[in-house]
């Protein structure tokens, strides 16, 4: 399906207050009456992410799978019409504030659905179900699969959960395992660290770390030995509820039309990855 491109700028103007940040027509209570009255919205993603959100020297724009799915999901809730999109870099460590402080509207950003995070945001979606895994460098033949890490250097990405995975039990963790955590701003920095041969691992998101492994085709493995679910939430200031549901029903015809499935192949089909083929089960907007 040929989407409509919106257009975009970099935002620079002032934080806007309130549930929806103002257009210049006005405020607005919801982002999707922003979307409807100022035909304008700002979208958090990330700069960093290959294939999911990256912002390429000199572009205009960031690109990749959350990108498009935030076009489309847009392009849904304003019935077609042409909107404006601002497009705001949203690292993992400063997603909740930008939401709160209404820097941004709403973010697709890898923006795993936990209960941790629902008392400060509004989850729409999830619009996809990933599974977290292990990156490893190829020549490396000590870590097979993801209980090797025990003991090992694994990267802790500021703002990020999935190191607890490793390292914390149920029921917030997964697997309760000793690991030696060596900080990074975020999974790019932990992407350099793992080639320097300071980090063992870096474990997260398999489409987060398949978009790496993309970039420099040889350097990096993926274990392919996944063991969570990890739901991709749409995030919304805490309690626009209005949005969310718009939100999801966008989602749903998405998968419906095809162009979910049509965006997963563009992004990951040349990957290694069992990618989905349905929509997962919304999550409920209270």
């Amino acid at each position: 399906m040929q989407m409509r491109r919106t257009g975009a700028v970099l935002a620079t103007g002032a934080m806007a207050l309130g549930l929806a940040a103002c257009g210049s027509g006005g405020s607005y209570s919801t982002v999707v009456d922003k979307i409807k009255g100022a035909k304008e919205i700002t979208v958090g993603t990330k700069w960093d992410q290959p294939s999911l959100g990256l912002k390429k020297p000199g572009a205009a724009d960031p690109e990749g799978f959350d990108v498009d799915v935030a076009k489309a999901v847009i392009a849904k809730m304003a019935g077609g019409e042409n909107i404006k999109i601002t497009w705001k870099e949203s690292p993992s460590s400063n997603r909740e504030a930008l939401l709160q402080n209404g820097t941004v509207d709403i973010i697709f950003a890898t923006y795993s659905i936990t209960e941790a995070r629902k008392p400060k945001v509004t989850f729409g979606g999830p619009y996809v179900v990933v599974h977290q895994d292990t990156m490893v460098r190829a020549s490396d033949s000590a870590i097979a699969k993801a209980t090797d890490l025990k003991d090992k250097r694994i990267c802790q990405a500021q703002g990020s959960n999935s190191y607890k995975r490793i390292t914390d039990p149920p029921p917030d963790g997964k697997l309760g395992l000793p690991a030696k955590l060596v900080g990074a701003s975020n999974y790019s920095e932990c992407v350099q660290k793992l080639g320097g041969n300071n980090l063992d691992a870096v474990t997260t998101d398999n489409l987060i770390l398949a978009g790496f492994a993309a970039q420099e085709p040889g350097k990096y493995k993926l274990l392919n030995d996944p063991f969570t679910d990890e739901k991709y939430g749409i995030g919304l200031k805490k309690g626009d509820k209005t949005t969310c549901e718009a939100v999801n029903k966008a989602v749903a015809e998405l998968w419906a039309d095809g162009t979910m499935t049509k965006l997963l192949q563009q992004w990951f089909g040349k990957t290694d990855l069992q990618l989905p083929t349905s929509a997962p089960p919304a999550e409920g907007c209270a």
